[in-house]
């Protein structure tokens, strides 16, 4: 790969795009080290990218596919010793060849944001069946961050990898909670629909719901079944801690924590994801933050 544009300059691209669009991610991109936060604000950049082109409503899918395709057909040429001027590429590259990260799995975090681009026949809403369904959708859009993410931290037990996929699955079934109003607004349901049966919820009263409406029982009781799976993929997420470099636990702790307690909030408002977005309080994740500082010093003083 050739390129005019400073490696260095590539990587602080990154750092700003990641500190003003990560969120929750950033607060535990802080508690890496300065390599390992590179390479993480570098996948995040190129994510964000692919969600970004994938989510641009001025357009129809099908320029949204075109648009995507010639930016992974860009990205692949760089792969194969291309020139870029693009400084996401530049930095993923590098991340990339620094932490072995298999580039498949790059192809599959862009799988993810094209799987809602099928072409829409009709006007009928993105829907998943089962669970089973709704897994695989996860999947590509959330573990298999986590695979990416790692290979960052570092671990040697193949086991890791697992769990990594589903504490994706855990970060996935909580966003997808909190989104439920804002994702019915785009016409897409991500609750599968034969939880929705059990539960004797109609997918039109998610679609078509009066503004302001709190949720029916019916409807806490399917949304307490979807945050009660999410809440054993956590447990996975506590699995998955000590199995990584000891200098990278720090941020993954913090990470599972923030995401955590958005699950514990919406728990809390009895599944209320209606009237009002769920989110945690600034304080509250930069307290989560210093607990994690914290840790990073005492994995530094003691490695």
């Amino acid at each position: 790969m050739t390129h005019n544009y400073p490696l260095d300059q590539a990587y602080a691209v990154c750092r700003a795009i990641a500190r003003r669009e990560a969120k929750n991610f950033y607060y535990a991109f802080i508690a890496l080290p300065t390599a390992r936060k590179n390479a993480i604000c570098a996948i995040y950049a190129f994510m964000r990218k692919a969600d970004d082109l994938a989510d641009d409503e001025s357009m129809s899918r099908d320029e949204r596919s075109r648009h995507l395709d010639a930016w992974q057909a860009e990205w692949r040429s760089v792969c194969n010793g291309g020139s870029t001027a693009d400084p996401v590429f530049i930095a993923v590259h590098d991340a990339t060849e620094r932490f072995a990260i298999p580039l498949e799995l790059l192809d599959e975090l862009v799988a993810g944001t094209t799987m809602d681009l099928k072409p829409a026949a009709s006007a009928e809403p993105d829907t998943y069946a089962t669970f089973a369904d709704l897994y695989g959708y996860c999947y590509l859009v959330a573990s298999v961050v986590g695979l990416v993410c790692i290979r960052i931290f570092g671990y040697k037990d193949r086991a890791a990898e697992k769990l990594a996929e589903e504490t994706g699955i855990a970060f996935q079934l909580t966003n997808i909670l909190r989104d439920v109003a804002e994702d019915a607004a785009r016409n897409r349901v991500y609750l599968p629909l034969e939880d929705l049966a059990a539960h004797n919820v109609s997918l039109k009263s998610l679609l078509k719901r009066p503004s302001g409406a709190a949720p029916t029982p019916q409807e806490r009781a399917l949304l307490s079944e979807i945050g009660q799976r999410a809440e054993k993929y956590y447990r996975s997420a506590q699995a998955l801690l000590p199995l990584i470099d000891r200098e990278s636990r720090p941020a993954l702790w913090v990470l599972v924590a923030i995401y955590h307690a958005l699950l514990k909030r919406i728990r809390h408002a009895d599944y209320d994801v209606f009237t009002q977005r769920a989110s945690v309080p600034l304080v509250q994740k930069l307290a989560i933050l210093v607990v994690g500082l914290a840790r990073m010093t005492a994995a530094r003083l003691f490695a």
